[in-house]
């Protein structure tokens, strides 16, 4: 009896797919337009101002297709927002046949988030890579640069020890310094735009007040030092969550592997928990209380920022 309604919406997902054109590129703009539509020019001025939040999920998923683009993986982003509508709709599918209305929502959004979890996981290690390539090239510019007095100089000194992606976001600096405008100044703030970093963007801040006072040369040190000791923290928070991590992880196997062994021991239990109005209640909530905790601990147990 579960194979027929199994088998119908499969069919009914291939045909609306077959009769609508989808693609995975085509489900990622459409996607991206209902959680990140087109700004006015209000809307952006009060977000530079501090006066309005730009969306959350908006800037996660923008972040997740430049991390890949910038990894050389840019079109698996296409098909990650796929296969997430994809285990959407099982989610759905799955409480329908289980025959709990009140799982649908719960288990289509988990579903769903699942593929975003794991682009977010891959690209930790991207992020990481970039802000340990950060530190060692602010160290050397910095070093550079208090010896010469000259920020391009300093980066032309050091462009070949710099590794990729950062390089490129140097080698543009010398590219517009050299051959197109000799404003030092309007060229160190394109560079701030170019990374997502507080104590980045303090540095480049710190550069430009020093082209005015050479005196604040000494200054720049010990902004490099702070991404060491964001990184030192972090690793040390990485084994404390660590542990904290597995103990959610068990508590929650523990919570879904209570299901299968109430079969086994009181299969009366079983069938009230699972097909009386009251138990489909209870498994609704506690599917709602993991997938509250899961994302919550996700954004608690995540590696600390520099906020200025």
């Amino acid at each position: 009896m579960i194979l027929v309604p199994l088998l119908s919406s499969i069919l009914l997902i291939v045909a609306v797919v077959l009769l609508l054109g989808l693609t995975p590129e085509r489900i990622t703009n459409d996607i991206m337009k209902v959680i990140s539509p087109k700004q006015s020019l209000r809307h952006r001025v009060k977000i530079a101002q501090g006066k309005k939040k730009s969306r959350k999920i908006a800037e996660l998923l923008n972040h997740i297709n430049e991390a890949m683009i910038a990894t050389g993986k840019g079109t698996q982003f296409a098909m990650i927002c796929s296969a997430s509508l994809a285990l959407m709709i099982c989610g759905g599918v799955f409480a329908i046949m289980i025959n709990n209305v009140f799982l649908l929502p719960i288990l289509a959004i988990a579903f769903a988030i699942l593929p975003f979890v794991y682009a977010k996981t891959t690209i930790s290690y991207y992020d990481k890579h970039i802000e340990e390539e950060i530190e060692v090239t602010l160290s050397l510019i910095t070093t550079a640069y208090c010896r010469s007095n000259d920020i391009v100089l300093a980066v032309r000194e050091n462009i070949h020890n710099i590794r990729l992606p950062v390089n490129i976001i140097f080698k543009s600096f010398l590219g517009e310094t050299t051959a197109i405008s000799s404003n030092i100044k309007n060229s160190l703030h394109k560079l701030k735009g170019k990374v997502n970093n507080d104590i980045f963007g303090e540095w480049v801040d710190t550069l430009i007040a020093c082209q005015d006072d050479r005196k604040l040369n000494d200054t720049l040190q010990p902004v490099v030092t702070k991404l060491s000791d964001v990184r030192i923290v972090n690793n040390e928070l990485k084994t404390m969550l660590g542990e904290t991590k597995k103990e959610y992880y068990m508590m929650v196997a523990m919570v879904v592997g209570n299901i299968p062994l109430l079969y086994m021991l009181n299969k009366s239990w079983y069938a009230a928990l699972m097909f009386s109005i009251p138990g489909k209640i209870a498994l609704a909530v506690c599917g709602m209380v993991i997938l509250v905790t899961a994302l919550l601990m996700m954004k608690y147990t995540k590696p600390i920022e520099y906020r200025r």
